[in-house]
């Protein structure tokens, strides 16, 4: 049962990729199912309402809460402008006037004769939610939305930050060891995802915000780096909302670490291609992972749906994810039954791999590894 829960990693030059494209709230659905769609297609859209804002008419009238009703300009339901006059109240035969303007656009929802309140309801704001993908609508949703599936290269990272976005990729390195800096960003990297070796520094990240890209792709990230661009520290929550203009995808850990042989070779195949990115992320339950989609990628191999619950063979592809060997890419040589005692003294089923930069057979517990399917 140990292998079930060996976590996976996605690099693959073809595979099937299925994505709902579901609403916040119950709305429309506006494609009809075997519909071919391009990322920018409104697929599903609804409103959420407003927020409420509170006026506390009777307090700024100077009058009892159960006598607003008599002053009120704007009944329950009613639409009322910014500024408009929600509520008057005129003594010395009218020579006084006392009145409650409306601090926003919205509808009259609450006229409380119990706290002498009224509760404005700002307009409903519209939520569209697009395709995302290259793919065809393979069911719908009613009233929530869509699955889209799309067959493509699919790369996932290990952590990333900002929303979904498409570009064109350009491998901007020589080698998957290279630095990705400053000076590999170009003026014609507008709206490109641009893609690095071992390390993405906070220089490349500005200037690629300064010229406009729509992504930057890394093995590694110095986590103070993206602290700094960012402003505040990581959390634990899902990522992915953050207020910035570009996306940043790392796909193998913090740190300077060389990408993978095997997905800086595939960037370079997918060069010049559209892609899908995106960078949120969650490392808790519900695993999300960063992702980069190129769909309709044609390649050799037959298109394959892997299924992780086979768990790890002899010959398994995996990243070791604990020290001391943390980020290294190694192959899975040997899978001994039987339950060993490791350092802490806890008794664990380990796996025996060999790392692929240096050919050397290790010994690490299977809990800290991760399958990387390919």
């Amino acid at each position: 049962m140990a292998h079930a829960y060996t976590p996976g990693l996605k690099v693959t030059e073809r595979a099937v990729v299925r994505k709902t494209r579901r609403l916040p709230l119950l709305g429309e659905v506006l494609v009809e199912k075997g519909r071919t769609v391009s990322p920018d297609v409104i697929v599903a859209r609804t409103n959420i309402p407003g927020n409420p804002q509170t006026v506390n008419v009777a307090n700024i009238l100077g009058v009892e809460p159960e006598d607003i009703g008599d002053f009120m300009k704007k009944h329950q339901g009613e639409p009322v402008k910014q500024g408009e006059v929600l509520a008057e109240y005129r003594s010395f035969f009218g020579l006084l006037r006392h009145w409650v303007p409306s601090p926003v656009d919205g509808t009259v929802e609450m006229v409380s004769t119990i706290t002498g309140q009224v509760t404005l309801r700002e307009p409903p704001i519209p939520v569209q939610v697009d395709a995302y993908l290259d793919g065809v609508v393979e069911d719908v949703l009613p009233r929530e939305g869509v699955i889209i599936r799309t067959e493509g290269a699919f790369i996932q990272g290990i952590f990333g930050v900002g929303a979904e976005t498409q570009g064109v990729i350009r491998v901007a390195v020589k080698g998957p060891g290279d630095v990705l800096d400053e000076n590999c960003l170009k003026s014609e990297d507008k709206g490109k995802i641009v893609v690095g070796g071992s390390l993405v520094t906070l220089g490349a990240i500005k200037q690629a915000e300064q010229v406009g890209a729509a992504g930057l792709v890394a093995g590694g990230i110095i986590d103070t780096d993206l602290i700094g661009y960012l402003g505040h520290d990581i959390g634990v929550a899902i990522t992915g909302h953050e207020d910035i203009p570009l996306t940043i995808i790392i796909t193998e850990g913090f740190g300077k670490m060389r990408m993978a042989n095997r997905t800086f070779e595939l960037f370079q195949n997918l060069q010049g291609l559209k892609a899908s990115i995106n960078g949120a992320t969650q490392i808790r339950a519900g695993v999300m992972r960063p992702e980069i989609i190129v769909s309709g990628y044609q390649a050799r191999s037959k298109v394959v749906e892997q299924d992780l619950s086979e768990g790890l063979v002899p010959g398994t592809p995996l990243r070791i994810i604990r020290e001391p060997y943390f980020g290294a890419l190694a192959e899975v040589v040997d899978l001994p039954p039987e339950l060993q005692v490791i350092d802490t003294e806890a008794h664990v089923r380990i796996l025996r791999a060999k790392l692929l930069e240096s050919g050397k057979i290790v010994t690490v517990p299977r809990a800290n590894v991760e399958i990387i399917e390919a």
